[in-house]
């Protein structure tokens, strides 16, 4: 069953948020807040296995990216390291991978990163991308989508600049069922924050998280909202017991 809570949800919304603008505003202080540290906490929070989900996620699209010339956008890509895992399974391929993000401060660690790398760098809105109609053959955002201001105007610009038979990724968090669910969320909403918070000296961005992910439509609402969009072959696949998981659809 479809939660109603979760399906009249716009997009997200940071305390103190009044509507997409200062949601939109928000979200991308706190990310700027937190680029210091963020490569650190992410490996620390998550056990590394953070790294397994970016290399899964890359190698769904292998037949793509190893595509001569095939142009490649990791939207919302924050410091770049799924944007360097769409590299890596590339190999020597000529794909042309490009990550955008609104934070200029993670970009500016992503290109630090990725130094050596053919990889190139945009500073741009998700909801208003600086690209034509029908120019990739591959977009990838990883636990950037669940934060955008308004859901469904992203997968519509997804939509936009996806060439005819061009394929989409979105990996982001998910709630587990069952026990694995119930100890999950104890860790989500009280010891992950609590060392969120310690290792950055920042609390908003890791007690807005838990309720970020607790906010994002679950897999059956998403894959309607794909599927609405006009996104053809939607799926969804768990990751680590459904703690994350893979949206995909072909435009």
């Amino acid at each position: 069953m479809t939660d109603p809570s979760k399906s009249a949800v716009l997009g997200a919304a940071p305390e103190g948020a009044t509507d997409p603008q200062s949601a939109a505003l928000a979200v991308r202080e706190m990310f700027t807040s937190i680029a210091p540290r963020y490569d650190l906490l992410n490996h620390v929070l998550s056990c590394n296995v953070d790294r397994l989900w970016w290399r899964n996620t890359a190698r769904t699209f292998a037949d793509i990216l190893a595509r001569p010339e095939a142009q490649v956008l990791d939207l919302c890509c924050g410091t770049g390291d799924m944007t360097l895992a769409l590299r890596r399974e590339a190999g020597k391929s000529s794909a042309r991978i490009l990550g955008a993000d609104f934070s200029h401060a993670m970009l500016q660690r992503a290109t630090q990163k990725a130094a050596s790398t053919p990889l190139r760098w945009i500073e741009a809105d998700a909801l208003r991308l600086p690209f034509p109609g029908n120019h990739f053959d591959l977009i990838t955002s990883a636990f950037g989508f669940r934060n955008l201001a308004n859901y469904d105007a992203g997968l519509q610009e997804i939509m936009r600049v996806l060439r005819p038979g061009g394929e989409f990724g979105i990996l982001d968090f998910g709630e587990p069922k069952g026990l694995v669910g119930s100890c999950y969320r104890i860790y989500f909403k009280r010891v992950l924050p609590a060392i969120g918070t310690l290792i950055s000296g920042i609390k908003g961005p890791y007690a807005y998280l838990p309720k970020s992910v607790a906010r994002f439509p679950g897999p059956e609402e998403m894959l309607q909202r794909i599927q609405q969009t006009g996104f053809r072959e939607s799926t969804w696949t768990p990751y680590t017991l459904g703690i994350a998981g893979l949206y995909c659809g072909k435009k």
